[in-house]
């Protein structure tokens, strides 16, 4: 299970090139239950997943079940032809956070562009709801749709995260 909040983000950090980052470039076969395609750096991935959502609390954590297995080159993009809405693309920086854990920093390119959130997986809920974010954390919007990367995909542009 992978339990995770989502954030946007405030202010990006400094020294962002300093922190390892990856290109990545993901589509959608189906987004219910989730079956994405993913090439990262060299890797190719296929992911299904399944959203468990809220912990009965109510807190803002969201739990998934997630199974990846490995593709090929050809594999990827036999199946990258098939995918729904707009591939995703964006570079996504490891930054480590001054409590142990990593924040895996999105910053989205092409249709998403100025769209960035921060995501941190927890090992379980206890150690999610013990987080404090750092200050140039934003809102919390782990439980938001909109800001799923399955939702993105059916996106051409920003507008539908705009508050009316």
């Amino acid at each position: 299970m992978e339990i995770e909040k989502k954030f946007l983000v405030r202010k990006l950090p400094d020294y962002l090139e300093d922190f390892e980052k990856k290109e990545i470039e993901q589509g959608y076969l189906c987004t219910s239950p989730v079956v994405r395609i993913r090439k990262s750096d060299s890797s190719y991935i296929l992911t299904y997943k399944s959203t468990m959502g809220l912990q009965p609390t109510g807190e803002k954590v969201r739990r998934n079940h997630e199974t990846e297995l490995p593709l090929t080159e050809e594999g990827y993009f036999h199946l990258r032809a098939k995918t729904d809405g707009y591939m995703i693309t964006k570079t996504r920086y490891l930054v480590p956070l001054p409590d142990g854990h990593t924040g895996e920093l999105d910053l989205f390119h092409n249709q998403l562009e100025g769209l960035y959130f921060i995501e941190v997986e927890f090992t379980d809920e206890e150690d999610a709801s013990h987080f404090v974010p750092p200050d140039w954390f934003g809102e919390n919007v782990s439980n938001d749709e909109r800001y799923t990367n399955s939702f993105l995909s059916q996106c051409g542009n920003l507008d539908v995260l705009k508050v009316k």
